[in-house]
């Protein structure tokens, strides 16, 4: 096939052999690694168009992708056929900030979207992890979050407009650099979190804000996940317009905390991380409202004004991930959500799980959202470990269904969770999201055995 290809569309397009990278995301450590025929890395949308359109008329699979930093393998191609890389894709097609929007290719990376907003004093809230690998077509693709979703929302709420390759090779433009249409069916909602299975993102309009002024962190800790959760609640009851509000388990403090930006309380066994922001009146006012929420019960605060160390603290919040995986070199890490009031639940019954399949487990997450990253860890040396963990995943989606959750807030589904949905939903609505898949790619060749 790739001879084929590169007939047709050049070296400058179609690479030479297919390398690792293209093969993988942050599903590694789980053992998922693809096969694919060859690799294409479009420069233009016309270029995608056309690609898209070759496959089709071949029946040739294609697997769109952005950073591959995810972590439910949905870049990952399972059974040959075509790596469309939207990397090339970087072009800034406007930015307009009088009028607070941007539109810019697909394969522009978080951080130099966030960049290109903050140079001129405007924000662009979502902040999924790996920002500077990440690509924005991809967090489009999957609705990612971060831990400003708790106020500000998930990528798609900043989604203004699409353009989109559908099949047989066609160019949508779905939206629009307008922030309000009723006129049609959603289906820029509809694309937004699809993963790759209805079309592939090749730009967007994006809304941003202007900037805030101050942003004052307040981390709280406690001696049990009760209190903790508890904390958590008096925050959300009391009204406060936190920017963020992040929790840490025992076993995630314990992997984490001897890196934390200042000493942690003995005894320590849960943390709350949260944020005001705004004016630096509004953040000032923000940041007291916070404290004396989190103040009770409290055995230790550490609440930073100076830009040095509020930016030490989400750095360190950044890199809990690594700290623990670092614990025995690899992990299973889901991401369920559940109704606020459930997360105590949630945190323990992860432990529960973990122990039943003699694994450590822990969770860390989005605390505002009801979003666990709840994780088993992997040692290498345990040949058994890895099924044991997809085992306890399983365990892990129907607790999460139980309590009234999701089996995914922000990962997407993907390849590692594509027999869960069903689960999530009855007969009649999986029939519809089947038919919505169909009527957009009749020949199921958009990332097949992905999401659904």
């Amino acid at each position: 096939m790739e001879p084929d290809l590169r007939a047709a569309f050049g070296d400058g397009v179609v690479l030479p052999g297919v390398a690792a990278f293209y093969l993988e995301d942050a599903t590694e450590a789980r053992g998922l690694h693809g096969r694919a025929d060859a690799v294409a890395l479009p420069r233009t949308t016309e270029e995608a168009a056309a690609l898209v359109a070759w496959c089709y008329e071949r029946d040739v699979p294609i697997v769109p992708r952005g950073g591959g930093t995810g972590f439910a393998g949905g870049a990952v191609p399972l059974d040959g056929g075509l790596v469309l890389g939207l990397e090339r894709l970087t072009r800034v097609r406007s930015f307009e900030p009088l009028l607070w929007r941007a539109h810019v290719e697909a394969g522009m990376t978080t951080a130099a979207v966030r960049q290109l907003a903050r140079e001129s004093g405007l924000f662009f809230p979502p902040d999924p992890g790996a920002a500077e690998q990440s690509q924005i077509g991809g967090n489009i693709a999957t609705n990612a979050g971060g831990p400003h979703a708790f106020k500000y929302g998930v990528t798609g709420a900043w989604i203004t407009g699409l353009e989109v390759v559908v099949p047989p090779g066609r160019v949508l433009t779905v939206g629009g650099p307008f922030r309000k249409d009723v006129a049609t069916y959603d289906l820029r909602s509809l694309i937004v979190g699809s993963e790759g299975t209805l079309g592939i993102v090749t730009a967007a309009w994006l809304k941003l804000l202007p900037a805030p002024e101050a942003a004052l962190p307040v981390a709280a800790f406690y001696r049990e996940t009760q209190a903790g959760c508890e904390a958590i609640e008096r925050v959300v009851g009391s009204g406060i317009r936190a920017a963020a509000l992040e929790y840490l388990d025992s076993g995630t403090l314990a992997a984490s905390g001897a890196s934390f930006p200042a000493p942690v309380p003995d005894g320590a066994t849960f943390l709350v991380v949260s944020e005001a922001d705004g004016s630096a009146a509004e953040a000032a006012a923000g940041r007291e409202e916070l404290l004396d929420a989190l103040r009770d019960d409290a055995i230790g605060l550490h609440a930073p004004v100076d830009t040095g160390s509020v930016a030490a603290l989400w750095r360190w919040r950044d890199g809990v991930s690594i700290a623990v995986t670092a614990q025995r070199g690899g992990k299973v890490s889901e991401d369920i959500v559940v109704p606020l009031e459930r997360l105590r639940e949630a945190i323990e019954g992860t432990i529960e799980i973990g122990a039943r399949h003699d694994l450590p487990a822990l969770s860390w997450g989005h605390a505002g959202d009801g979003n666990l990253h709840s994780t088993f860890l992997l040692s290498r040396a345990d040949d058994g470990a890895l099924a044991r963990a997809e085992a306890a995943a399983g365990e892990l989606f129907e607790l999460a269904l139980s309590l009234g959750g999701s089996i995914s807030g922000e990962h997407g589904i993907g390849y590692v969770k594509r027999t869960q949905l069903v689960r999530q939903t009855d007969p009649a609505t999986f029939a519809l999201l089947t038919a919505v898949k169909d009527s957009f790619d009749p020949k199921g060749l958009l990332n097949p055995g992905k999401k659904l």
